[in-house]
């Protein structure tokens, strides 16, 4: 009877991968809604919301630019095409460790922007000296990034923003603003995250990074540490300090 008894509850039991489906992870349409990646799930529903990363060399095919990661969240489901926006973006981390090496100071800074057409977002910008600072001098650094993204956001809209970050352009803005207090060798905007969306269309902020006739990628492995470049691209130029 005991036999019989299991052998009926098993015959109950639902392989809950069989009744889940393959949706393709797509780009915003302003990356020619390139295929990203592939996710599964029993119910379309359940995508939205979900997020994904993808180096900008795999959109783009700059090799220079394989450091940085954009962040986006599945956003509306077509039959089995998962539609993504931009939410962000953050380096790795073998790229921040190259750069925070011995007898050199990092600082860590936090600011949130409202952009022109009323997106919010934070921008986290670290620093790199080749000496040990001041607290005092610490904290005017902050004040001034501050200060200077605060009126960068009232000026320009997300899509020149995020533009800014990719090229590397906002990093050198703030190494320029920062000279007053001590010439930095380095700034990089270590990560973004936008908090609040305003009354724009959240791909439109794709256009500024996107190439305008990109073609699909192939699908690159994972980045290794061998397979960062000897020389990362500079942020600023290095200053001589007196």
């Amino acid at each position: 009877m005991a036999g019989k008894k299991a052998k009926g509850t098993s015959r109950k039991i639902k392989d809950k991968w069989k009744a889940k489906e393959w949706y393709k992870v797509h780009a915003p349409r302003m990356f020619n809604e390139i295929e990203i990646g592939e996710t599964p799930s029993a119910d379309p529903n359940n995508l939205i919301g979900r997020t994904s990363e993808v180096t900008v060399q795999d959109l783009t095919g700059d090799f220079s630019k394989m450091h940085i990661k954009l962040k986006f969240k599945i956003a509306s489901i077509d039959g089995h095409s998962a539609k993504t926006t931009f939410i962000g973006h953050d380096l790795t981390s073998d790229y921040v460790r190259r750069l925070t090496r011995r007898k050199k100071t990092k600082t860590d800074h936090v600011v949130d922007v409202v952009t022109k057409d009323g997106f919010t977002i934070r921008i986290k910008p670290m620093s790199i000296a080749e000496k040990r600072i001041q607290t005092a001098q610490e904290e005017a650094m902050r004040s001034i990034m501050g200060e200077t993204l605060v009126k960068m956001g009232t000026e320009k809209s997300l899509s020149e923003i995020v533009k800014m970050i990719v090229s590397g352009e906002m990093a050198k803005e703030l190494a320029r603003a920062c000279r007053c207090v001590i010439p930095v060798k380095r700034i990089e905007v270590r990560k973004s995250e936008i908090i609040a969306f305003g009354e724009g269309d959240p791909e439109s902020i794709i256009d500024a990074v996107a190439p305008k006739d990109a073609e699909p990628e192939e699908e690159v492995p994972e980045e290794t540490p061998e397979a960062v470049p000897e020389e990362a691209p500079e942020a600023a130029p290095e200053e001589k300090t007196e």
